[in-house]
């Protein structure tokens, strides 16, 4: 990877001549736009004309961006971040030329800057976005990579070990381990297969394992058994050396927004909130729900009455499925889809058992012999679930949510499985856009609780959008 070492530094000067790209088309454009070729133009009353103020606000949306850190190689690529600093940064300094504009009462010309604004902001983000897709490729090919010493007990580092290599769009790869505190004969850790680097709970050996493996950062994970002194003086040998140090706590699929840090005596205490969906947040999902199925239910009005008249033309039987199934709270009620088995499809479930292609209590199988010729399409591009906007204006779903369980599967349901209960289940979700059909039981479980846990307005629209890619796609549907 010696030919890859230098990617943090490509990075950030591939993102400055994006950036100086695209607020420059940006400003000018606005300029072109309403003033035209008119380089005298100014500001009423000021003596400063707009060509040079411009310039000034070109270089000053450019610098704001590195002053928030909007091109630091720890956010790329991986979570919203970057995007959120890109915005904050644009909107900061498009505020303050408000208030300055204000304060002194110059006349800034509203149509150039409320152009260049959301022009810029636009090529900003998408900028970012193909950079960030070019950086997925890197790093799904082993480039691009931070290298990382991950120090902690067995279990802890084969879990981060495990859980990194299944994100490699984040940009971490492992490449040995550090166990202080434990003895083992063998020379790599069985579960990850990374070599481990040493024991000794001291900070000399742990750096002079870093500098064994060539890692170029530290993450310390669970489990770990060094002193809170030997860990301070680890940071700062790492910090004197320009090396990053990640620490790893034992939290699985729990968001951002429920983590909150405090410093007490020194100490940063990390709250994890409880998960609950308030009434003011119920009330907001369930009038997203009606304007969004109804919006959709109004559009895709054409094509299902298309639908319908070929389900009839294709095979005997009723055009609607109706089927039970659990919702929130264990409540059970009818989903809709349009018909795209035969008739008998259910009374042939039991002859099918011994040839069920999914895992846990779902039944699944590639090429299914109920399914009519039809059917197949509707299924693959998820036509058959449009009826399901019904139920989501009844309130039995959600447009977003867990996938909705048929009682027999609840039944077969651990403990924690049903806290995937607590929502309104969805015609969509995080299942929906991470592979469907082809998640394992397990993997599916998880993305639905992580739903639960982490729930927001601003996710589901995520989802919806994720959503309409996967269908495109048909990834995994049959």
């Amino acid at each position: 990877m010696s030919e890859d070492a230098n990617w943090r530094r490509r990075s950030s000067r591939r993102l400055r001549i994006v950036d100086a790209f695209v607020v420059v088309w940006a400003v000018v454009g606005a300029f072109l736009i309403r003033f035209g070729l008119d380089p005298e133009f100014s500001s009423a009353g000021q003596d400063i004309p707009y060509v040079w103020f411009s310039v000034v606000l070109a270089a000053a949306w450019w610098l704001m961006l590195g002053a928030w850190n909007s091109r630091q190689s720890r956010i790329l690529g991986s979570g919203p971040d970057e995007y959120k600093r890109v915005a904050a940064a644009s909107l900061w300094l498009f505020g303050i030329i408000a208030i300055v504009s204000y304060v002194f009462r110059i006349d800034t010309a509203r149509g150039y800057v409320g152009l260049a604004l959301p022009v810029g902001l636009l090529g900003l983000l998408l900028g970012r976005w193909l950079i960030r897709q070019h950086l997925s490729i890197k790093r799904g090919q082993g480039y691009s990579m931070s290298r990382l010493l991950l120090v902690g007990g067995p279990g802890a580092v084969a879990h981060l070990a495990s859980s990194l290599k299944s994100a490699k769009h984040a940009g971490y790869l492992p490449v040995g381990v550090y166990m202080p505190g434990t003895e083992s004969d063998h020379g790599v850790e069985p579960n990850s297969g990374l070599a481990i680097m040493g024991h000794k709970p001291d900070t000399r050996s742990i750096v002079a394992a870093l500098d064994a493996c060539g890692a170029d950062a530290v993450a310390v994970s669970a489990g770990v058994q060094l002193h809170p002194q030997t860990l301070r003086q680890l940071g700062w040998e790492l910090a004197a050396r320009n090396i990053g140090l990640i620490m790893a706590p034992a939290l699985t699929d729990i968001a951002g927004p429920r983590i909150h840090t405090q410093q007490v005596a020194g100490l940063p205490l990390i709250h994890v909130t409880t998960p609950t969906l308030e009434a003011g947040q119920r009330v907001a999902k369930r009038l997203f729900d009606l304007f969004a199925a109804g919006l959709l239910l109004l559009l895709a009005s054409p094509a299902m009455l298309l639908v319908v008249a070929l389900i009839r033309m294709d095979s005997a039987g009723p055009v609607f499925f109706r089927q039970e199934r659990v919702g929130m709270e264990g409540n059970h009620f009818y989903m809709l889809k349009f018909r795209s088995m035969v008739i008998d499809a259910e009374a042939r479930l039991a002859e099918l058992a011994r040839k069920n292609e999914g895992s846990g209590p779902l039944f699944k199988m590639k090429n299914d012999p109920r399914v009519t010729r039809i059917g197949g399409f509707l299924r693959r591009f998820s036509v058959d679930e449009l009826p399901q906007l019904l139920n989501v204006l009844s309130g039995s779903m959600s447009l977003v949510g867990p996938r909705p369980p048929l009682p027999r599967e609840v039944e077969a349901y651990e403990s924690d499985v049903r806290r995937r209960l607590l929502v309104k289940p969805g015609l969509t979700g995080l299942w929906q856009v991470s592979g469907r059909s082809n998640l394992s039981w397990q993997d599916s479980v998880r993305l639905d609780l992580y739903y639960v846990e982490n729930w927001s307005l601003a996710g589901d629209l995520v989802i919806i959008l994720r959503t309409v890619r996967a269908v495109f796609r048909s990834t995994g549907a049959y």
